[in-house]
């Protein structure tokens, strides 16, 4: 018998490529932090000999899910100032708490406290765009959890740094540099928004990104009223913009793009750039419906994200499956629009395609890491059961989540996280929600 370290045996496993391919009974053989076999149940005890052996006779085993788009950090302001306009929001609320708190604790705090909800809800990598990334990488690291970390630019100064020239460099040298090497930890450039980042600092991140190789992730098309600004202050609409500044192509990360026409769809295709949709934080902010099933169709890629739990207001990947699909559904009005094999490709492969990890993580793959999650479909709340595929994106959610590996690690057993402190974290929540709180109620 061949020795391995990990061998997991479940009702179904479903690896998402080739889609819809659905094993039943099924194991999944791992060793040191990669999959090494899918095979029969029955034939995976006779060839292995495993360190551990876990077996679920009611789950579905499925790739960890990608978080194309986050603000880890701002966890800590979930709840803050709820049921406003994206810029109302922003300016008089988000924007004037982080110039106050927003340091390297706050981001380490903030960021532990994702961490942790994430990996409850099945989430193994995030995309993250947000101040003091070398902090939240640090984090990340210490907790295995993978993570693309984003090199957060734009033209006006916090409390990272002062200026866009400053922002690359600190990036480049305290996150991208910082962590060559690490295997869960990779690096994009992330200028916040067209509105928010000048030409000449794009223009030297489509340089860097194409010499370095690396995605540039950024706010794009978010909402009307931000076509509108961009037309009236550059005659173009933002993508037209990075279009021309060279952005627009393989490296792009494009996040919300709820207002599109089928000319800019037919160049996204083009150019091979990828979008991420945020159907909830869209949906909350009223910023618009983004035309899913025709990016899809036209061969776009289309991965998903939470946004910020300040704007969602929680990192919860199941309901933005569950939401993407049905509000797919409803924009193109076809039932068939966004099929439940499809959002779970956007949760998992497509995400990861989008971060340039396609070839690591995003489906069960011989060769693959071991990021892997367990879901508990025996619940009465999921039977009877004709698809399992079906009921992951339409009947569960996150509280079936049992089990989670990073690399072949294990992070979360019987609904319990094996490195954090849930007493801990909620009382360090607490604190900051005094401190932010009663700040936000003075500015009013």
């Amino acid at each position: 018998m061949e020795e391995i370290d990990l061998l997991i045996s479940a009702r179904w496993v479903i690896p998402v490529a080739p889609e819809p391919l659905v094993h039943e009974h099924y194991a999944v053989a791992v060793r040191g932090r990669r999959i090494v076999d899918i095979l029969p149940a029955s034939e995976a005890t006779r060839r292995y000999h495993a360190e551990e052996h876990v077996n679920l006779p009611r789950h579905a085993l499925i790739p960890g899910l990608v978080n194309a788009h986050t603000h880890a950090a701002m966890t800590l302001m979930r709840g803050l100032a709820d049921d406003l306009p994206l810029m109302t929001w922003l300016q008089q609320h988000i924007w004037p708490a982080e110039a106050r708190w927003v340091g390297a604790d706050f981001v380490r705090d903030g960021t532990r406290l994702a961490i942790a909800e994430m990996l409850r809800g099945g989430t193994t990598c995030f995309n993250d765009m947000y101040f003091f990334p070398e902090i939240t990488a640090r984090v990340a690291v210490n907790l295995g959890m993978r993570a693309s970390i984003g090199m957060i630019v734009v033209d006006f100064p916090s409390a990272w740094a002062r200026n866009a020239d400053e922002y690359i460099a600190r990036g480049l040298d305290e996150v991208m540099d910082a962590h060559k090497g690490e295997g869960l930890i990779s690096t994009c450039f992330a200028p916040h928004a067209p509105y928010t980042v000048s030409d000449a600092p794009l223009e030297r991140i489509r340089n860097l990104s194409n010499e370095l190789e690396r995605p540039v992730h950024i706010h794009v098309h978010e909402t009307q009223q931000e076509i509108d600004d961009h037309l009236t202050h550059h005659g173009v609409r933002p993508l037209a913009r990075l279009d021309a500044l060279g952005l627009l192509g393989p490296n792009l990360v494009a996040v919300h793009m709820t207002q599109l026409s089928d000319h800019e769809i037919a160049l996204l295709a083009e150019r091979g750039a990828s979008v991420v949709h945020c159907p909830q934080s869209n949906l909350k902010l009223a910023s618009g419906f983004a035309p899913v099933a025709h990016l899809i169709e036209a061969g776009v890629n289309v991965a998903l994200g939470t946004d910020g739990a300040a704007s969602n207001n929680d990192l919860d990947l199941w309901d933005e499956m569950r939401t993407a699909a049905l509000l797919a559904k409803g924009v193109a009005g076809r039932a068939d629009a966004l099929p439940a094999h499809a959002a779970l490709r956007m949760a998992t492969l497509s995400g990861a395609r989008a971060l340039g990890l396609d070839e690591e993580i995003g489906s069960i793959e011989v060769g693959k890491a071991a990021d892997l999650v367990a879901v508990d479909l025996g619940r009465l709340e999921t039977q009877p059961i004709y698809d399992p595929v079906s009921h992951l994106v339409y009947a569960a959610g996150r509280e079936a989540v049992s089990h989670v590996w990073i690399a072949g690690q294990s992070k979360l057993v019987e609904r319990e996280l094996t490195q954090l402190n849930v007493d801990e974290l909620a009382e360090s929540a607490a604190s900051w929600a005094m401190r932010i709180g009663s700040s936000d109620r003075a500015e009013d």
